[in-house]
């Protein structure tokens, strides 16, 4: 397989020289000006962030990438979906509230914010997956499919279930519908907590196969007629439906990088990696715990899985922080992620992606000064 090329800058900046500057050069160097955005609608697909949680992209970031797109003839807009789980961003609403509290807005970015898969989660579109395993299709928010560039601008870090998140996770799971996140993490269909339902019959609106009944006064799902499809998840306002029987780690990494090539297939993409206060845990937390490791830089490609093995090798290269939950485990992995999350497997992320083409782990890193 052929290597690709990561293009790379430090945080280092001279007095007079600002970081946004040098992330606008480094993506020029990587060839963001190379795609035709003239009158194109271009999703920046990005995390906006669990309210609490403070390791999350500052809005900065996205105006500089933004700006360029907009320079370069493009349409830009901040997006996310919704979450599956019960927090500050499982409905537009929230969402939107959450993206504001954390410092998003028209006026910080120079671009709007748009939920992708709408208010409830459930404005999604079912997008076919070339050479998809665990996958044929994907439940893609609908806003996103309906770019017609993405881009992928993430906060490199640690996940508990993932072992890292990186550019397929940001493109994966970050733009699967709620439905979508339930098929990625679930191998189960839902279930109902008869002491939370109210009994509103909303759920039953919205299931195509007729799952429902409610001859206890409670919902109550038919797993007979049930094809797991999560679409009750978000419709359900008082968050009295779960998801069941989680998936493993290679299976939920394995269906998260296809439903990343859902995402890019047939257009043009770009990849942005900011590795600065590599929190242990996701970005979906309501806290960040003390970065790992010292801040490392900014990577750039054309390449999803080149991008996320560049940004694994080089935290995995740093010395960790004497103050991080990683000074504290145990080192004999010789991999940060897997020593602070031993059941995760994050190397099939990698080794899934590469098997369904949708990039490669073979690198050449360009530092760009």
């Amino acid at each position: 397989m052929t290597a690709s090329k990561v293009y790379f800058t430090d945080m280092r900046c001279k007095v007079g020289t600002s970081l946004l500057t040098k992330l606008d050069k480094l993506i020029l160097a990587a060839g963001i000006d190379k795609i035709d955005f003239k009158d194109k609608y271009v999703a920046i697909k990005i995390h906006f962030g669990e309210p609490g949680n403070l390791a999350f992209l500052r809005p900065n970031f996205a105006k500089t990438v933004a700006d360029r797109i907009k320079a370069l003839g493009g349409r830009p807009f901040l997006t996310d979906s919704n979450t599956l789980y019960v927090g500050g961003r499982n409905n537009a609403i929230d969402h939107l509230h959450s993206a504001a509290e954390n410092g998003y807005s028209e006026i910080s970015t120079g671009c709007q914010n748009i939920i992708a898969d709408g208010l409830k989660g459930t404005d999604e579109l079912e997008v076919p997956i070339a050479g998809g395993v665990y996958c044929k299709t994907a439940l893609i928010g609908r806003a996103v499919m309906d770019a017609d560039i993405v881009i992928s601008l993430n906060h490199f870090k640690g996940h508990e279930l993932t072992g890292f998140g990186g550019a397929i996770k940001n493109l994966g799971m970050g733009s699967g519908s709620r439905a979508g996140k339930m098929k990625m993490h679930c191998a189960g269909k839902p279930e109902v907590d008869p002491e939370v339902c109210v009994a509103c019959h909303f759920c039953e609106k919205f299931c195509n196969q007729k799952a429902f009944s409610f001859d206890t006064g409670k919902a109550v799902i038919d797993h007979d007629k049930c094809v797991g499809c999560g679409r009750c998840i978000g419709a359900c306002n008082a968050h009295a439906i779960e998801p069941t029987d989680y998936s493993g780690s290679e299976d939920l990494n394995s269906r998260m990088a296809e439903y990343c090539k859902a995402v890019v297939d047939g257009r043009p993409n770009f990849h942005i990696s900011v590795v600065n206060q590599v929190s242990p845990y996701c970005d979906c937390h309501g806290e960040s715990d003390a970065a790992i490791v010292p801040d490392i830089g900014i990577f750039a490609s054309l390449d999803p899985v080149a991008i996320d093995k560049a940004c694994i090798d080089a935290v995995n290269a740093a010395p960790a922080v004497s103050t991080s939950i990683l000074s504290e485990r145990d080192h004999t992995h010789n991999d940060h992620f897997t020593d602070i999350h031993p059941a995760t497997d994050w190397r099939v992320q990698i080794s899934h992606a590469e098997k369904i083409g949708l990039g490669s782990g073979k690198y050449e890193l360009v530092t760009v000064k």
